[in-house]
């Protein structure tokens, strides 16, 4: 086995409970030398300790592929591949989901900023994981007009009913445009039909002519099966979705055992 890159998920793969790479895993990951390219759901500044812990300097890939990016040398984002939602659209997604879910919590984001228009227990809970702090909008009329380069609307529920009702009614919309994910159990996420994780992946192959043969991915959830049906072996987690555990070339440890250091050194390197 010849693994020349991994591709790797963030939220529940290489991040533990806490939304950290625990330093025992970064250093297993580190040992391991094998080019990495964080494939994520995330924005590229919630996306940067994890880039600084691992100490990556190629091309990254967030917001489920709407956007391919590597880092300058001022530790400036310079976009590759972009791909938006247009405005109308996200005014209506916008609208419609205050509307008919105002217990939902709700925030997007562009380029560089998280915007939200209250405090909530859903906000609360994404800050203690990425350190992040939205942009507040204090006009909520404003806030639902969205941005002109809008990458990503998410959306969190702990409710399991709720979840599935707002599921629904975002499908009943029938938007074209439009993705709708779940990441993790209480997040769902839109992005452009087109920002797929297995496009960053897809360019990085061309780029460096790399075969499926010399890839491997590590990830949990249904926003990674594009991407882990693209490598020669796809490493699915112990927490991951049963479902998602199906197509796994191996199943490693969960992301609060090193499972992505772990399943790197064991099933990759052979070392353990």
């Amino acid at each position: 086995m010849n693994i020349k890159r991994i591709f790797c998920d963030m939220d529940g793969t290489l991040l533990n409970s806490k939304g950290q790479v625990s330093e025992s895993n970064a250093t297993l990951i580190r040992e391991a030398a094998i080019p990495i390219t964080l494939v994520s759901a995330r924005a590229p500044m919630e996306m940067k300790d994890a880039i600084n812990a691992l100490q990556l300097n190629g091309i990254q890939v967030a917001f489920n592929g709407g956007l391919i990016y590597r880092i300058g040398d001022n530790n400036q984002i310079i976009p590759i591949h972009t791909q938006i939602i247009k405005k109308n659209t996200v005014n209506q997604l916008l609208k419609g989901i205050r509307q008919h879910f105002p217990q939902v919590s709700l925030s997007y984001y562009d380029l560089n900023n998280w915007y939200c228009d209250k405090i909530d227990e859903g906000i609360r809970y994404e800050h203690s994981l990425t350190q992040q702090t939205p942009t507040f909008i204090h006009n909520e009329e404003q806030f639902l007009e969205g941005q002109i380069n809008t990458f990503k609307i998410m959306m969190i529920t702990f409710d399991e009913a709720n979840m599935i009702e707002l599921e629904k009614y975002l499908q009943s919309m029938d938007l074209p445009e439009i993705t709708i994910q779940r990441s993790g159990k209480a997040y769902l996420e839109i992005t452009h039909t087109l920002a797929k994780k297995s496009k960053g992946i897809a360019y990085i192959l061309r780029k460096d002519e790399l075969v499926r043969e010399e890839t491997a991915a590590f990830g949990d959830g249904h926003n990674d099966l594009p991407m882990l049906e693209m490598v020669g072996y796809p490493i699915v987690m112990d927490n991951a979705f049963d479902d998602i555990k199906e197509i796994a070339y191996q199943i490693t440890k969960s992301n609060d055992e090193d499972g992505v250091g772990y399943g790197i050194q064991k099933f990759l390197k052979g070392a353990l």
